[in-house]
Protein backbone atom coordinates (compact mmCIF):
# COMPACT_ATOMS: atom_id res chain seq x y z
CA UNK A 1 0.00 0.00 0.00
CA UNK A 2 3.03 2.48 0.90
CA UNK A 3 4.81 1.55 -2.34
CA UNK A 4 1.57 2.37 -4.49
CA UNK A 5 1.13 5.70 -2.56
CA UNK A 6 4.50 6.61 -3.32
CA UNK A 7 4.25 6.07 -6.85
CA UNK A 8 1.09 8.07 -7.19
CA UNK A 9 2.69 10.96 -5.44
CA UNK A 10 5.56 10.71 -7.45
CA UNK A 11 3.62 10.54 -10.66
CA UNK A 12 1.52 13.39 -9.21
CA UNK A 13 4.94 15.82 -8.73
CA UNK A 14 5.96 14.73 -11.96
CA UNK A 15 2.97 15.87 -13.75
CA UNK A 16 3.25 18.96 -11.44
CA UNK A 17 6.14 19.73 -12.41
CA UNK A 18 5.57 19.05 -16.07
CA UNK A 19 2.28 21.51 -15.99
CA UNK A 20 4.64 23.94 -13.91
CA UNK A 21 7.38 23.79 -16.95
CA UNK A 22 4.70 24.30 -19.44
CA UNK A 23 3.32 27.53 -18.33
CA UNK A 24 6.56 28.81 -16.97
CA UNK A 25 7.23 32.01 -19.06
CA UNK A 26 11.07 32.75 -18.33
CA UNK A 27 10.83 36.61 -18.95
CA UNK A 28 8.19 36.26 -15.70
CA UNK A 29 10.24 34.91 -13.46
CA UNK A 30 13.45 37.01 -14.25
CA UNK A 31 11.18 39.92 -13.75
CA UNK A 32 9.90 38.69 -10.51
CA UNK A 33 13.14 37.61 -9.41
CA UNK A 34 14.11 41.59 -9.94
CA UNK A 35 11.33 42.78 -8.47
CA UNK A 36 12.44 40.39 -4.88
CA UNK A 37 15.73 42.00 -5.12
CA UNK A 38 14.93 45.49 -5.63
CA UNK A 39 12.36 45.19 -2.30
CA UNK A 40 15.66 43.44 -0.40
CA UNK A 41 17.25 46.77 -1.63
CA UNK A 42 14.60 48.85 -0.69
CA UNK A 43 15.00 46.99 3.12
CA UNK A 44 18.72 47.45 3.30
CA UNK A 45 18.37 51.06 2.75
CA UNK A 46 15.22 51.36 5.59
CA UNK A 47 18.06 49.72 7.75
CA UNK A 48 20.89 52.14 6.69
CA UNK A 49 18.38 54.88 7.58
CA UNK A 50 17.28 53.73 10.86
CA UNK A 51 20.74 53.32 12.16
CA UNK A 52 21.83 56.62 10.82
CA UNK A 53 18.79 58.00 12.82
CA UNK A 54 19.79 56.21 15.73
CA UNK A 55 23.55 57.73 15.79
CA UNK A 56 22.07 61.22 14.94
CA UNK A 57 19.50 60.35 18.15
CA UNK A 58 23.22 59.43 20.04
CA UNK A 59 24.43 62.97 18.93
CA UNK A 60 22.03 64.90 20.04
CA UNK A 61 22.07 63.41 23.63
CA UNK A 62 25.86 63.50 23.77
CA UNK A 63 25.60 67.55 22.83
CA UNK A 64 23.32 68.24 25.35
CA UNK A 65 24.63 66.18 28.05
CA UNK A 66 28.16 68.21 26.54
CA UNK A 67 26.11 71.38 27.40
CA UNK A 68 25.09 70.07 30.96
CA UNK A 69 28.31 69.17 32.04
CA UNK A 70 29.91 72.62 31.09
CA UNK A 71 27.16 73.91 32.95
CA UNK A 72 27.45 72.15 36.33
CA UNK A 73 31.75 72.76 36.29
CA UNK A 74 30.68 76.43 35.70
CA UNK A 75 28.33 76.24 38.99
CA UNK A 76 31.04 74.15 40.88
CA UNK A 77 33.55 77.44 39.99
CA UNK A 78 30.55 79.81 41.33
CA UNK A 79 30.00 77.98 44.62
CA UNK A 80 33.78 78.03 45.07
CA UNK A 81 33.51 81.82 44.52
CA UNK A 82 31.18 82.40 47.46
CA UNK A 83 32.69 79.50 49.84
CA UNK A 84 30.03 77.33 49.27
CA UNK A 85 32.18 74.23 49.14
CA UNK A 86 29.42 71.56 49.39
CA UNK A 87 27.32 72.96 46.63
CA UNK A 88 30.75 72.71 44.24
CA UNK A 89 31.09 69.37 45.56
CA UNK A 90 27.63 68.22 44.58
CA UNK A 91 27.90 70.08 40.94
CA UNK A 92 31.91 68.61 40.27
CA UNK A 93 29.80 65.21 41.16
CA UNK A 94 27.24 65.64 38.69
CA UNK A 95 29.42 66.60 36.53
CA UNK A 96 31.31 63.25 36.67
CA UNK A 97 28.28 61.18 36.16
CA UNK A 98 27.04 63.60 32.83
CA UNK A 99 31.04 62.74 31.69
CA UNK A 100 30.27 58.71 32.24
CA UNK A 101 27.32 58.85 30.50
CA UNK A 102 28.41 60.89 27.80
CA UNK A 103 31.84 58.15 27.13
CA UNK A 104 29.34 55.12 27.01
CA UNK A 105 27.30 57.57 24.19
CA UNK A 106 30.52 57.65 22.56
CA UNK A 107 31.01 53.99 22.46
CA UNK A 108 27.25 53.96 20.94
CA UNK A 109 27.63 56.33 18.47
CA UNK A 110 31.17 54.49 17.40
CA UNK A 111 29.09 51.23 17.42
CA UNK A 112 26.24 52.95 15.10
CA UNK A 113 28.64 54.98 12.79
CA UNK A 114 30.49 51.73 11.89
CA UNK A 115 27.32 49.57 11.64
CA UNK A 116 25.96 52.77 9.23
CA UNK A 117 29.16 52.55 7.33
CA UNK A 118 29.00 48.43 7.01
CA UNK A 119 25.61 48.58 5.60
CA UNK A 120 26.23 51.51 3.45
CA UNK A 121 28.94 49.69 1.81
CA UNK A 122 27.02 46.51 1.60
CA UNK A 123 23.98 48.69 -0.37
CA UNK A 124 26.03 50.15 -3.05
CA UNK A 125 27.56 46.41 -3.20
CA UNK A 126 24.11 45.51 -3.44
CA UNK A 127 22.91 48.49 -6.15
CA UNK A 128 25.88 47.16 -8.03
CA UNK A 129 24.54 43.49 -8.54
CA UNK A 130 20.92 44.68 -8.59
CA UNK A 131 21.58 46.70 -11.86
CA UNK A 132 23.49 44.49 -13.22
CA UNK A 133 20.99 41.51 -12.81
CA UNK A 134 18.81 44.16 -14.51
CA UNK A 135 21.01 44.44 -17.44
CA UNK A 136 21.50 41.09 -17.94
CA UNK A 137 18.00 40.31 -17.37
CA UNK A 138 16.56 42.41 -20.26
CA UNK A 139 19.53 40.65 -22.24
CA UNK A 140 18.22 37.21 -21.48
CA UNK A 141 14.56 38.05 -22.01
CA UNK A 142 15.55 40.14 -25.66
CA UNK A 143 17.43 36.97 -26.54
CA UNK A 144 14.16 34.84 -25.41
CA UNK A 145 11.86 37.00 -26.83
CA UNK A 146 13.74 36.83 -30.15
CA UNK A 147 14.24 32.59 -30.07
CA UNK A 148 10.83 32.34 -29.70
CA UNK A 149 9.47 34.59 -32.26
CA UNK A 150 12.18 32.46 -34.83
CA UNK A 151 10.75 29.12 -33.49
CA UNK A 152 7.37 30.42 -34.15
CA UNK A 153 8.22 31.35 -37.57
CA UNK A 154 9.95 28.06 -38.33
CA UNK A 155 6.98 25.91 -37.04
CA UNK A 156 4.47 27.94 -39.09
CA UNK A 157 6.63 28.05 -42.19
CA UNK A 158 7.09 23.86 -41.61
CA UNK A 159 3.83 23.10 -40.64
CA UNK A 160 5.08 21.73 -37.29
CA UNK A 161 3.89 23.65 -35.09
CA UNK A 162 0.39 23.06 -32.72
CA UNK A 163 -1.98 25.76 -34.37
CA UNK A 164 -0.61 24.83 -38.40
CA UNK A 165 -0.50 20.91 -37.12
CA UNK A 166 -4.43 21.32 -36.83
CA UNK A 167 -4.60 22.61 -39.94
CA UNK A 168 -2.16 19.73 -41.87
CA UNK A 169 -4.76 17.11 -40.32
CA UNK A 170 -7.84 18.98 -41.38
CA UNK A 171 -6.38 19.43 -44.53
CA UNK A 172 -5.56 15.62 -44.40
CA UNK A 173 -8.70 14.45 -43.31
CA UNK A 174 -10.52 16.09 -46.14
CA UNK A 175 -8.59 15.30 -48.58
CA UNK A 176 -8.80 11.55 -47.44
CA UNK A 177 -12.89 12.15 -47.07
CA UNK A 178 -12.92 13.29 -50.57
CA UNK A 179 -11.21 10.50 -51.89
CA UNK A 180 -13.58 7.83 -50.25
CA UNK A 181 -16.33 9.50 -51.73
CA UNK A 182 -14.72 9.82 -55.31
CA UNK A 183 -14.25 5.62 -54.64
CA UNK A 184 -17.93 5.28 -53.23
CA UNK A 185 -19.23 7.19 -56.12
CA UNK A 186 -16.96 5.10 -58.60
CA UNK A 187 -17.91 1.79 -57.34
CA UNK A 188 -21.64 2.74 -56.75
CA UNK A 189 -21.56 3.70 -60.91
CA UNK A 190 -20.07 0.32 -61.98
CA UNK A 191 -22.48 -1.51 -59.58
CA UNK A 192 -25.45 0.02 -61.54
CA UNK A 193 -24.02 -0.23 -64.71
CA UNK A 194 -23.14 -4.17 -64.31
CA UNK A 195 -27.22 -4.33 -63.20
CA UNK A 196 -25.77 -5.44 -59.70
CA UNK A 197 -28.06 -2.40 -58.02
CA UNK A 198 -31.21 -0.33 -59.50
CA UNK A 199 -31.02 2.92 -60.48
CA UNK A 200 -33.46 4.96 -58.06
CA UNK A 201 -33.75 7.58 -60.75
CA UNK A 202 -35.97 4.65 -63.07
CA UNK A 203 -39.56 4.19 -62.81
CA UNK A 204 -40.38 1.51 -60.30
CA UNK A 205 -40.95 -2.29 -61.92
CA UNK A 206 -37.91 -1.06 -64.59
CA UNK A 207 -34.37 -2.83 -65.32
CA UNK A 208 -32.21 -2.55 -67.61
CA UNK A 209 -32.96 -5.29 -70.35
CA UNK A 210 -36.56 -3.66 -70.37
CA UNK A 211 -35.05 -0.11 -70.73
CA UNK A 212 -32.68 -1.47 -73.64
CA UNK A 213 -35.98 -3.21 -75.30
CA UNK A 214 -37.27 0.43 -74.88
CA UNK A 215 -34.70 2.29 -76.92
CA UNK A 216 -34.73 0.00 -79.96
CA UNK A 217 -38.32 -0.26 -80.00
CA UNK A 218 -38.45 3.61 -80.06
CA UNK A 219 -36.00 3.66 -82.30
CA UNK A 220 -37.98 1.69 -84.79
CA UNK A 221 -40.78 3.41 -84.13
CA UNK A 222 -38.74 6.58 -85.77
CA UNK A 223 -37.78 4.79 -88.74
CA UNK A 224 -41.11 3.26 -89.75
CA UNK A 225 -43.13 6.85 -89.03
CA UNK A 226 -40.59 8.29 -91.29
CA UNK A 227 -41.04 5.91 -94.19
CA UNK A 228 -44.67 6.75 -94.05
CA UNK A 229 -44.38 10.17 -94.57
CA UNK A 230 -41.89 9.76 -97.73
CA UNK A 231 -44.31 7.38 -98.99
CA UNK A 232 -47.53 9.66 -98.21
CA UNK A 233 -45.59 13.20 -99.95
CA UNK A 234 -46.57 13.96 -103.86
CA UNK A 235 -44.28 12.81 -106.83
CA UNK A 236 -43.63 16.47 -107.73
CA UNK A 237 -42.33 17.14 -104.03
CA UNK A 238 -39.87 14.54 -104.14
CA UNK A 239 -38.35 15.30 -107.24
CA UNK A 240 -37.19 18.53 -106.30
CA UNK A 241 -36.16 17.50 -103.07
CA UNK A 242 -33.90 15.42 -104.94
CA UNK A 243 -32.27 18.41 -106.59
CA UNK A 244 -32.00 19.89 -103.79
CA UNK A 245 -29.38 17.26 -102.63
CA UNK A 246 -27.44 16.87 -105.55
CA UNK A 247 -26.56 16.62 -109.17
CA UNK A 248 -29.73 14.77 -111.88
CA UNK A 249 -29.04 11.88 -113.76
CA UNK A 250 -30.02 12.23 -117.30
CA UNK A 251 -32.10 8.61 -118.56
CA UNK A 252 -30.14 5.77 -120.10
CA UNK A 253 -31.53 6.56 -123.79
CA UNK A 254 -30.26 10.09 -123.56
CA UNK A 255 -27.11 9.45 -122.28
CA UNK A 256 -26.37 7.16 -125.40
CA UNK A 257 -27.75 9.46 -128.10
CA UNK A 258 -25.69 12.20 -127.08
Amino acid sequence: MTSITQRIATLFRVKANKALDKAEDPREVLDYSYEQQREMLQRVRRGVADVATSRKRVELQMSQLQQSAGKLQGQAEQALAVGREDLAREALARRTAVASQITDLEGQHASLKEQEDKLTLATQRLEAKVDAFRTRKETIKAGYTATEAQTRITEAVTGIGEEMGDVGLAMQRAQDKTEQLQARAGALDELIASGALDDATLPAGRDDIQAELERVTAGSDVELELAQMKAQLPASAAAPAVEGGGTRQAPPDQEATS
